[in-house]
C-alpha cells in the first residue's frame, strides 16, 4: 500500500518572509485559492499574532478555503495561540502551528531558558492549542541542530499534550540527505506512529530539496514547502520539485504518493511571480523559463526523435501548454473560455466578460496574443484592488540635453487631479508626479521591468517595491505595452494598496 505525503505549503507565511515578497490580503486570497486548486493538504496562511494585516488575511482564507486545512503560526505564546484560533475560526478544516527553539545555541542565546524550561513552555502551550482547535503541529525550531535525546522527550511530551504532527526543521539549512535520512529514521522508530513528522528545510547550501527527499525515505509523512522555492534567505524546498521528484521517480518512490494536481504547479508559479514581481531564475528546475527548452543541436535532434531521450517529464504535467495557439482581434469568446480553461483558469462570468474584454484591448495594440499574455492579463485582474487614485493620461518628455518631465491626469473620488514634475530620468519624473498629485510621498526601493512574451510588441511586465511616509515598503505590479505607462500603474498599485491597507 502506498502512503500518503501530506503536502504543507507555507509560501503565505515562511515565502511572503522572502525579501520583496510582501502581498496585500487580497493577493494572499488569490494565491490561497490557487494553492487550493492546486491540492495542498494544508495551507499556513500567516501569523496571526504578528500584524492585524496577517490576523485578516488568515481570516479571510479562512472563510473561503474549504477543501484544504487552514493553518496560522504560532509562538509558544499564550497570545499568540489564542489570536490564531479566532483568526481560523471560520475555517471548514484548521490547524494550529507552534513552536519554540530546541537548539543549545538557541536555548542559551535567543530563548535564555533551560531545556527543562522550553519543555515546560511547550507542554503548556500545546494544551492551550489543543483546546482550541483539533489540529495542532508542534515545532522544534531548529532541531536538525538539537540533542536528539532532548528530541526525544520532546516528542513524548507534546504527544501527551495533544499534538498530532511534530515537525523537525533544519531552520538554517545544515545539513546533507545522509544525515537527514538517519535522523528521521532514529525520529521515525522512536514515535513508532503515534506522530505524523514532518520535513521543513532550507536551501543555506542548496540541499532542501534532496533533504526533503531523504526526510521522506527516512520516515517523514508530511513535507514542508513553497511555491517557486520561496522563503527566507535563499529559500525552502520548493514544492514543484519535491511532488514531481516523487511522481517522475516512481522506482525511487513506489511506496508514496501526493495528492497535488500537477497541471496546477506552472499556472500557480506563474500566479505568484506576477503578484510579487520575483520570477524564477530562468534555469529553476521545473518552472524556470528554460526548464523545458532544448538549444543544443544534439539535444533537439534527440527530443524530435523521442521526448524522452532528454525530458524525464512532460511539460504539460505541469501544466505548461506548449502548443502556444495564437489568439487575436478575430478570436471569439468561446475560443478565449477554452484558451483560458486549458491555462489552468475557471472564471466565473463576470470574471470572463471582465478578462474578454482586457484581452480585446490587447488585440487592438498588438498582432498576436500568447499564453504568457493571456496569464499576466488573468493574473493582473484577479487580484485588483480598490483604486483611491486611477490612472486617466500620462504624458512623458525626455531628450539628452535636457530634464525629464512627466504630466499626468488622475482620477481621485470622482474629480480630476493634474499634475507636472521633472526627474532624473522619465522614471523618477512618473514618480516624483504620481506623490506630487496624490500628496503621498514614496521610497523607491526596487524596481523591476519584465517582457512577458516574445516580439518587439510585448506586454512590459513592471514590479516596483515603495515604502510610502517611512511606512513597510509594498509591492506593486503594473502591465502595459508601453514600459512608462506599466510603471506609471505599477506606483499607483503601490499606492492604492498602500491607502487600502491604511484605512
Amino acid at each position: 500500500m502506498s502512503e500518503k505525503i501530506i503536502i504543507f505549503d507555507t509560501t503565505l507565511r515562511d515565502g511572503e518572509q522572502s525579501p520583496g515578497a510582501s502581498m496585500n490580503t487580497e493577493e494572499k486570497i488569490q494565491i490561497a485559492l490557487a494553492l487550493e486548486r492546486l491540492g495542498v493538504d494544508v495551507m499556513e496562511a500567516g501569523f496571526a499574532a504578528s500584524s492585524n494585516g496577517d490576523f485578516e488575511a488568515i481570516n479571510k482564507i479562512a472563510q473561503i478555503v474549504k477543501n484544504s486545512s487552514v493553518c496560522s503560526l504560532a509562538r509558544c505564546v499564550e497570545n499568540d495561540i489564542i489570536q490564531a484560533a479566532k483568526a481560523l475560526e471560520p475555517a471548514e478544516k484548521k490547524r494550529i502551528h507552534t513552536f519554540i527553539a530546541t537548539s543549545p545555541i538557541h536555548m542559551e542565546f535567543k530563548l535564555k531558558k533551560s531545556p527543562d524550561e522550553v519543555l515546560k513552555t511547550a507542554v503548556k502551550n500545546v494544551k492551550l492549542a489543543k483546546s482550541l482547535c483539533d489540529d495542532v503541529e508542534f515545532s522544534c525550531e531548529d532541531a536538525l541542530r538539537s540533542d536528539i535525546s532532548f528530541l526525544k522527550e520532546m516528542a513524548d511530551a507534546v504527544y501527551e499534550a495533544g499534538a498530532s504532527t511534530l515537525n523537525l526543521p533544519d531552520t538554517v539549512g545544515y545539513r546533507t540527505p545522509q544525515e537527514m535520512y538517519e535522523f528521521f529514521k532514529i525520529m521515525s522508530e522512536y514515535t513508532k506512529g503515534k506522530l505524523i513528522l514532518s520535513a521543513h528545510n532550507h536551501n543555506d547550501l542548496g540541499l532542501a530539496t534532496a533533504n526533503t527527499l531523504a526526510a521522506i525515505l527516512g520516515g517523514a509523512r508530511q513535507i514542508e514547502v513553497t511555491l517557486n522555492g520561496l522563503g527566507e534567505r535563499a529559500g525552502n524546498s520548493a514544492l514543484e520539485e519535491a511532488v514531481m521528484a516523487i511522481k517522475t521517480r516512481k522506482d525511487a518512490f513506489s511506496n508514496f504518493y501526493t495528492q497535488i494536481n500537477t497541471k496546477e504547479i506552472y499556472p500557480s508559479s506563474k500566479l505568484l511571480s506576477n503578484i510579487i514581481g520575483v520570477w524564477p531564475q530562468p534555469n529553476k528546475a521545473i518552472v524556470g523559463k528554460n526548464a523545458f527548452t532544448h538549444e543544443s543541436g544534439i539535444h533537439q535532434d534527440g527530443v524530435l526523435k523521442h521526448p524522452e531521450t532528454y525530458e524525464i517529464m512532460k511539460a504539460s504535467d505541469i501544466g505548461l501548454v506548449q502548443d502556444n495557439l495564437i489568439l487575436g482581434k478575430h478570436s471569439g469568446r468561446a475560443a478565449f473560455k477554452d484558451k483560458l480553461k486549458i491555462l489552468g483558469f475557471n472564471l466565473n462570468d463576470e470574471e470572463l466578460n471582465r478578462a474578454f474584454n482586457d484581452f480585446k484591448e490587447l488585440c487592438d495594440k498588438k498582432k498576436e496574443v500568447f499564453d504568457d499574455d493571456l496569464i499576466a492579463i488573468i493574473s493582473a485582474e484577479s487580484v485588483k484592488i480598490e483604486e483611491k487614485f486611477k490612472l486617466i493620461n500620462l504624458q512623458v518628455s525626455d531628450c539628452t540635453q535636457a530634464l525629464a518631465s512627466a504630466a499626468i491626469s488622475l482620477e481621485c473620488d470622482n474629480e480630476i487631479i493634474k499634475e507636472a514634475a521633472i526627474g532624473d530620468g522619465v522614471i523618477d519624473a512618473i514618480f516624483k508626479v504620481i506623490d506630487r498629485a496624490s500628496k503621498v510621498n514614496g521610497f523607491l526601493q526596487d524596481y523591476k521591468v519584465n517582457a512577458v512574451s516574445k516580439g518587439k510588441d510585448a506586454l512590459a511586465q513592471v514590479s516596483v517595491k515603495v515604502s510610502f511616509e517611512g511606512q513597510k515598503a509594498i509591492i506593486g505590479n503594473g502591465l502595459d505595452l508601453d514600459t512608462m505607462q506599466a510603471s506609471a500603474k505599477a506606483y499607483l498599485a503601490a499606492l492604492n494598496s498602500y491607502i487600502s491597507m491604511n484605512k
